[in-house]
């Protein structure tokens, strides 16, 4: 039986976190409580807990973290023990659905009501998100229970022996690529499997693990890991195992100045035996690695918040450099991926010096047509596009990509455009090739078309094609936000789902240039009323518990990336009007990474 357990919401959790963090432990479990006045529940999936069970829940996590030292002792190697004890534990007793799990005002309950002293002894002074939820892959209870529901093997004697594999940082890494590796419990038991396993001997456990998940990653796109038998999966990844800790022994050996190891074997402790990568690995070994994905470089231009460069990113583009003018658009780039370099700062008289880059890329500002004659407001617009085929052709990169309005690749009053950027490019020896692609055919719970631009010089130009609309349907707005709609207590979430049954219109609204955040001009919003959403501004919060069965919600800023594909795990810096801007100007990840493959494959091309 699954059980629904209570929630506390952001606004009762906020004030209760500030207030314990200036309590004793002592005090924290006088305040222990199986309720809490402000907790709510969701409308449908399970019983309540009960709670004598939750009692039962309370009495074995102290009953650990007592082994552990608890209240007035701890150290590391304890407490990394009582993190493996509590994973199980949680996720043996708990009885939750992975939905239920995945809402963060659960998890704060267990952390600011039932448990509120073992979450301050494990974390003393704890960060937000370690207690209130913002960050599952990093809240003391909830970071345990996932890592649990995705290594649990249940005809294994040990069903969660597999815990005692990878520490907590090397986890996150795969936990950090979930959208690809670590949503899938088979994948991440064969990683696994076939981790323990590794002769890792002169070798850092961290850059292995780093250099592992990347090649997988590369791999992702040509091999159904969910689609294997294990002996198969296993095989598989091993063998991809093998390739990175060779190219890792050969890189120290170069740097070393020693011979080179023997090239691709792999010592298996274990088995006692060694693979060669020439021997067949499974069934999708000869056709899926034939050729190694290389990884290219990149430069991104007019970068926003970065959701385009994150899409090539997983199409095996890095990023030399970034730039973008908006301050709280390059401080989004920056918390979330603080190794790479940008600039925040104009284009237009920007010195790329020698950079050297294999894509140039970026999605320019609406330009109008030169047919029109009402031009006078896009001067800066015009400037950006010139600099950017003026850095193009300096620096000749292997590819460009420039994503634009629609009407920019087939409107006849843009033919004069077309025509300029075409004779600007060729003279650098490039062709080119236009594409008008919805954002819906590639997965992506919304109808936005965005023109494309790219141009390849030979023998590459003649490998680009442009990526196929995937087989399945896009998902519908209900699908997608469900969940959210119905995390703070809504009953009603559900039956509003129903109705948002189909993908969602373009979001629009990432402009400077217009007023504060909603969902675009009056036919944008009657669209948005059609799937039941209020898109005269955005909400703080989805809503409440006492919101009728006839509630219009307005959207929140973090549902609305949602829509845009952006993962969670991609945070945003600004007010929510700064937010949602940098939110409607993006590209969503999922068509860049489409277009990016494409690219990447005709750049491999010789």
């Amino acid at each position: 039986m699954s059980f629904l357990y209570p929630r506390l919401l952001a606004g009762q959790a906020a004030p209760l976190f500030e207030e314990y963090r200036d309590l004793a432990i002592a005090e924290l479990t006088g305040r222990a409580a199986t309720s809490h006045n402000s907790a709510v529940y969701v409308a449908t999936g399970g019983d309540r807990i009960p709670a004598d069970r939750l009692r039962e829940l309370r009495t074995g996590i102290v009953d650990l973290a007592k082994n552990a030292g608890f209240p007035d002792d701890s150290d590391r190697v304890r407490n990394a023990e009582f993190d493996l004890r509590l994973a199980a534990l949680l996720h043996a007793e708990m009885g939750m659905v992975p939905a239920e799990a995945a809402a963060r005002d659960v998890w704060a309950f267990l952390a600011l009501v039932l448990l509120p002293d073992i979450a301050f002894w494990r974390y003393p002074q704890p960060p937000g998100d370690r207690v209130l939820g913002t960050d599952l892959t990093r809240h003391v209870f909830g970071r345990l229970w996932w890592r649990a529901q995705l290594v649990r093997a249940p005809d294994d004697p040990e069903p969660y022996g597999a815990l005692r594999i990878l520490g907590e940082a090397a986890f996150d890494q795969i936990y950090a690529r979930r959208a690809a590796l670590g949503g899938s419990p088979q994948l991440v038991r064969a990683i696994l499997r076939v981790w323990k396993d590794l002769n890792l001997t002169g070798l850092n456990e961290r850059d292995s693990l780093r250099d592992f998940l990347k090649r997988l990653l590369r791999l992702a796109p040509f091999v159904l890991f969910d689609g294997i038998d294990e002996q198969a999966l296993d095989a598989e990844l091993r063998a991809v195992a093998m390739e990175s800790v060779t190219a890792l022994r050969r890189t120290i050996s170069v740097k070393n100045g020693q011979p080179e190891p023997p090239a691709n074997v792999l010592s298996v402790p274990s088995l006692h035996r060694t693979v060669p990568l020439s021997q067949p690995t499974g069934r999708l070994a000869a056709t899926s690695r034939r050729k190694e994905p290389r990884r290219f470089t990149s430069l991104e231009i007019c970068a926003g918040a970065g959701a385009q460069a994150l899409g090539l990113e997983l199409a095996g583009f890095d990023p030399v450099v970034l730039i973008d003018r908006n301050a709280k658009a390059c401080a989004t780039i920056s918390l979330n991926r603080p190794h790479w370099n940008v600039q925040c700062r104009d284009l237009v008289g920007f010195d790329p010096a020698t950079t050297h880059v294999d894509l140039l890329s970026g999605g320019l500002p609406r330009i109008k047509s030169a047919a029109s004659g009402h031009r006078t407001d896009d001067t800066e617009a015009r400037e950006v596009l010139t600099a950017a085929l003026r850095l193009a052709i300096r620096i000749r990169p292997g590819a460009i990509l420039l994503e634009n309005l629609p009407d920019l690749v087939d409107s006849p009053a843009f033919a004069l455009d077309r025509s300029w950027i075409e004779s600007e490019l060729a003279r650098a020896g490039y062709r080119l090739h236009w594409a008008v692609l919805d954002a819906a055919d590639f997965g992506v719970p919304q109808n936005r078309k965005s023109g494309f631009l790219a141009a390849l010089r030979e023998p590459h130009s003649s490998a680009f094609r442009w990526p196929q609309p995937t087989s399945q349907l896009a998902p519908t707005v209900g699908e997608v936000l469900r969940t959210s709609m119905a995390g703070n207590g809504w009953q009603w979430a559900g039956e509003w789902a129903a109705r948002a049954d189909r993908p969602a219109p373009a979001l629009v609204g990432g402009s400077e240039n217009r007023g504060g955040a909603d969902l675009g001009p009056t036919g944008s919003k009657r669209a948005w009323a059609a799937l039941g959403v209020n898109g005269n501004s955005l909400a703080d919060e989805p809503p409440g518990p006492d919101a009728p069965p006839d509630f219009q919600p307005k959207l929140t800023v973090r549902q609305a990336a949602t829509i845009q594909a952006i993962p969670d795990h991609w945070h945003l810096v600004g007010g929510k009007t700064a937010e949602y801007r940098q939110v409607g100007h993006a590209l969503p990840p999922p068509l860049a990474e489409a277009v990016g493959r494409a690219l990447a494959h005709a750049l491999d091309a010789s």
